[in-house]
């Protein structure tokens, strides 16, 4: 291992890190709070800045994909659509299967300038998480309970709201509404059976009420709905934890335009997705036969903006906490030491927390749930 190799896989550096993720991002959730006062003056002016405040906490997660963990990305897709990628508003759908899966969502918004903007179809309990979540409140993301009665009148009017959005917008969906595991993976194709609907070997069966909403809602503003489908070179099983370590993945990202076909009428959208995913479901087995994909492969660019705000940031941050540690270590006082220790000992369970978040074997129990309760 290289010195480099070796200094990214230290615990001082990952704790530097998130310690100038969680304080900027807290900066930023504050400042978010007072543009609240332009929302009744200027609605326009409030979703224009709160997408450049938005920008400047995702970024920092993309940076440590693009830069810090050095990951490839391949985006295979017609040369045609690839151009107007970024300069129109798009549905994305995206498989569920990887624990970094969102974070190369995020990456594939940022090389085209949408990530700031991006949004989700997000369960309603991420909107109290600081930092991501009080983020996404100010970005008008689209939050539900994962109780279609419930959730169907408040998410309507919140996509009916982006209608008159400022900004070029990705709206991205996993229309799966969990991670692939084999144990949902199992239920799933049981309900598959049930429902008599053709079983998928690689996916769970689509939540198409959600889908439906959304196409329905959005028809008159998005000019694109893009599927697309993600992998990993060589059985790579990437986590975040690895990212944090400057471990290099190869994602290779399938990305196709299918909006002409995507039909209105609710019934007929869900036999539509139930399609899509069998189509997906046989790019998969194709690539993992193959190791491609049916399209040109284009390795586009990496933006600056990333880096060049995380530096801002650690600049900014990183002088008054080594300040404050000189001082406390010049001191000589016990217990001023003790509670540093404490405090460094808080915020490592911290780190391995919100790092647990994004694991697969502690995701969500949604398909697992959904199972129990109808046998109920």
């Amino acid at each position: 291992m290289d010195i480099v190799g070796f200094l990214k896989s230290q615990f001082i550096c990952h704790l530097l890190i998130c310690y100038i993720f969680i304080v900027s991002g807290l900066i930023i959730n504050f400042i978010q709070l007072f543009t609240l006062i332009l929302w009744p003056i200027n609605k326009q002016l409030f979703r224009r800045i709160n997408c450049r405040l938005a920008y400047c906490i995702s970024s920092q997660m993309v940076m440590l994909l693009e830069w810090w963990s050095g990951t490839d990305c391949t985006l295979y897709t017609d040369p045609e659509s690839y151009h107007k990628y970024g300069k129109e508003n798009a549905i994305v759908i995206l498989n569920h299967n990887f624990e970094i899966d969102f974070l190369c969502g995020w990456n594939f918004c940022e090389r085209f300038g949408v990530l700031g903007s991006s949004k989700v179809l997000a369960k309603k309990e991420l909107s109290y998480m600081p930092i991501i979540g009080w983020m996404w409140y100010f970005l008008e993301i689209v939050f539900c309970k994962r109780k279609w009665e419930e959730d169907r009148k408040t998410v309507v009017q919140k996509l009916l709201n982006l209608r008159d959005y400022p900004e070029n917008f990705w709206f991205l969906i996993h229309c799966e509404g969990t991670r692939f595991t084999e144990q949902k993976h199992q239920i799933s194709m049981q309900v598959a059976k049930a429902k008599g609907l053709p079983k998928l070997k690689y996916h769970l069966l689509p939540r198409t009420k959600g889908f439906a909403v959304t196409v329905q809602c959005l028809r008159n503003v998005v000019s694109a709905v893009y599927d697309s489908t993600l992998n990993f070179r060589n059985n790579e099983n990437p986590t975040l934890l690895g990212v944090l370590n400057g471990k290099k993945y190869h994602a290779d990202l399938y990305v196709r335009q299918v909006i002409q076909d995507v039909p209105e009428d609710e019934q007929e959208c869900s036999t539509w997705l139930h399609k899509l995913y069998q189509e997906k479901d046989a790019f998969q087995e194709e690539y993992y036969r193959t190791g491609t994909y049916p399209a040109v492969p284009i390795i586009p660019p990496r933006r600056p903006w990333t880096l060049l705000n995380w530096l801002f940031w650690a600049l900014l941050l990183l002088y008054p906490l080594f300040k404050l540690l000189i001082n406390m270590i010049n001191s000589g006082s016990s217990l001023t030491l003790a509670s540093f220790a404490f405090v460094i000992i808080i915020a490592s369970v911290g780190v391995r927390w919100m790092i647990g978040v994004t694991e697969i074997n502690k995701g969500s129990t949604y398909g697992n749930n959904d199972n129990k309760q109808k046998r109920k």
